[in-house]
């Protein structure tokens, strides 16, 4: 298998090899399909011939639109179409022949044609397994913040602005348990689907996870704060589940990628996280033959879903190597016999490398250092995020706490997904903006392979990424902070109140102090929202506005220069109304 995580302190235990995912310059050379629009049609799925041993998967190359003659010509030449992506030209054929590639470049309307594999299609491809739908464990009673989500300041913004279900975020990866306590919540079913083996599987349940991957990344970006486990960077979009690992072997194919990103296009997804590389090469040469149509192909399709709004965020890989400085692989191709090939900077790892892709590399525990693991590069590392020791949600239930810079990139995924929420004009080109303008500057250790300048260089890019300035927030002014994340629910026809505890602050509150509310509710003109001073006086912030508007995250901006500061404050809640509830997610002030 080849994902690029890492368990900490050991590789996944998921009983095959891991190889490291890499990624190369963005520089490169433009692919053909960068300067065609998209096509109307959609992706169309032929019946495949019956699965024989010594099958093998190509990508055909064609101009898209109506690829119906280059169709026949693969059922004419010993092939039978497998799918068809006629918005990006591109056909998924199999044949047992040894020939067939060749012969196929040989047909007029052919543009490229190269085996995605060297190993045969698995049978399980003409009728694929349902993956397990595991039985859950006892959801904890918990939600601390973590130090990786406080780095990025992922815990400040949740109360400027958790992040609009309107959000659909894409995590093509090994699968997503969509059971899971803190993943539920935000799962959106409708648009998961499995495209292993390179065709959509829309079948309840072909989403789920095949591993534990997916799931942990899909944590990463979007678990509910909901008390339970573990906060997402976005936990109020909405994720689904594009599977385009096999199972068995967990790898991530050309056709399996492609199908993918198109999914990604057609669906809607603002963001899509991609922690991988696609198999079985670790990076793909266009002086290759088969690689150069994998290029073409997995290009034209990432491509198509950016041109339809989609930014995909990638690994950037966890060999701690230059990757502005390619030499040599000795990995691939992983799915037989690696050997060792010499490179050169043409040769790519995608779809990280691919033109609009965000790269992104790991920091270190302290936030600040570039992960030991994390490969780096001038001109190729965009942004960083934490991604050692990060914890997440794991499939029946549970949480682990993994390594890897497949860690790193939800949480920037995370980021661009509360960028989108707040700023929904937003196109691909301009999130991919913000999140550079908005890190957090980092400067080079003293470490040689580390160059440039401290708002740009090779281990970090331009620095590390901000939940905060995402969402249109600032970093606290100096003062005291105080905040309740605890859960209070506001029941039909109610009042309740959540608490907080202020002490060592000397005197009186100040004019300007500040009010962070995070009210989940589908119905806000319910609500009379008051500040409730330790002396009992009333501040009412919100009274019954907005009509059947969702949720309030708002920060209010209250003269309480009156009052004693220290004390307990209380956030008081009346619901007027029936029909719609909510809770109280958190809330918080700032003297």
């Amino acid at each position: 298998m080849r994902l690029s995580a890492l368990a900490l302190g050991t590789t996944l235990a998921l009983g095959t090899t891991i190889g490291l995912a890499q990624a190369a310059p963005l520089d490169n050379e433009p692919l053909a399909a960068r300067s065609a629009g998209p096509a109307a049609a959609p992706a169309i799925a032929a019946a495949p011939a019956a699965w024989a041993a010594g099958t093998r998967a190509y990508l055909v190359i064609t101009t898209p639109g109506d690829t119906t003659a280059v169709r026949t010509a693969v059922a004419s030449n010993g092939g039978s179409v497998f799918a068809s992506y006629d918005a990006i030209g591109v056909i998924v054929a199999h044949s047992t022949s040894a020939s067939f590639a060749a012969t196929m470049r040989g047909v007029s309307g052919v543009q490229k044609v190269g085996a995605t594999r060297t190993s045969d299609v698995p049978a399980d491809a003409y009728n694929p397994a349902l993956p397990a739908n595991p039985a859950q464990a006892t959801a904890p009673t918990t939600e601390p913040v973590r130090s990786d989500m406080a780095q990025i300041k992922a815990d400040q913004a949740w109360a400027v602005n958790p992040g609009s279900t309107s959000v659909k975020v894409g995590i093509l990866d090994t699968g997503v348990d969509d059971q899971h306590q803190d993943l539920a919540p935000n799962f959106n079913a409708a648009d998961s689907v499995s495209c292993a083996y390179g065709k959509a599987d829309t079948r309840v349940g072909a989403w789920r996870d095949v591993d534990q991957h997916g799931t942990h990344v899909a944590g990463t970006v979007a678990a509910a704060k909901n008390g339970k486990g573990a906060i997402g960077v976005a936990p109020g979009v909405k994720i689904s589940s594009v599977r385009i690992a096999e199972p068995g072997t967990t790898l991530f194919f050309a056709e399996n990628t492609v199908c993918g990103l198109v999914w990604a296009g057609d669906h809607g997804f603002k963001v899509t996280n991609n922690s991988y590389y696609t198999d079985p090469w670790q990076f793909n040469c266009p002086n290759d033959l088969d690689q150069a149509a994998i290029l073409e192909g997995v290009g034209r399709a990432q491509a198509y879903a950016e041109s339809k709004g989609s930014l995909q965020v990638a690994a950037a890989g966890n060999s701690n190597v230059d990757l502005a400085n390619k030499t040599t692989d000795s990995s691939s191709p992983n799915d037989s016999t690696p050997v060792t090939r010499t490179l050169t900077n043409d040769c790519l790892d995608i779809p990280a490398e691919l033109p609009g892709v965000i790269t992104v590399a790991a920091n270190g525990t302290s936030g600040t250092s570039k992960a030991s693991f994390s490969n780096y590069g001038r001109d190729v590392i965009e942004v960083s995020a934490p991604g050692e020791s990060v914890y997440s949600t794991a499939p029946g239930g549970k949480y682990a706490t993994l390594s890897g810079t497949s860690m790193a990139s939800p949480h920037v995924a995370g980021v661009a997904a509360l960028l989108a929420s707040a700023n929904p004009a937003y196109t691909p080109a301009d999130i991919r903006a913000k999140l550079g303008e908005q890190a957090t500057d980092l400067a080079c250790p003293s470490d040689s392979r580390c160059t440039g300048t401290t708002a740009k260089n090779s281990f970090f890019g331009e620095g590390r990424v901000d939940a905060l300035k995402a969402v249109g927030g600032s970093t606290p002014p100096a003062g005291a902070y105080f905040e309740n994340l605890t859960d209070y629910a506001i029941a039909d026809n109610s009042t309740v109140e959540s608490p907080i505890t202020v002490s060592g602050v000397t005197g009186n509150a100040p004019a300007t102090l500040k009010v962070g509310v995070d009210i989940k509710h589908t119905y806000i003109g319910d609500l009379k929202v008051d500040l409730i001073a330790p002396d009992g006086s009333v501040y009412n912030l919100h009274n019954r506005t907005g009509s059947g508007t969702d949720n309030i995250a708002q920060t209010y901006t209250v003269d309480a220069s009156s009052e004693v500061a220290n004390g307990v404050w209380k956030l008081r809640v009346n619901d007027n109304a029936s029909q719609d509830t909510g809770r109280i997610d958190a809330w918080n002030l700032t003297f």
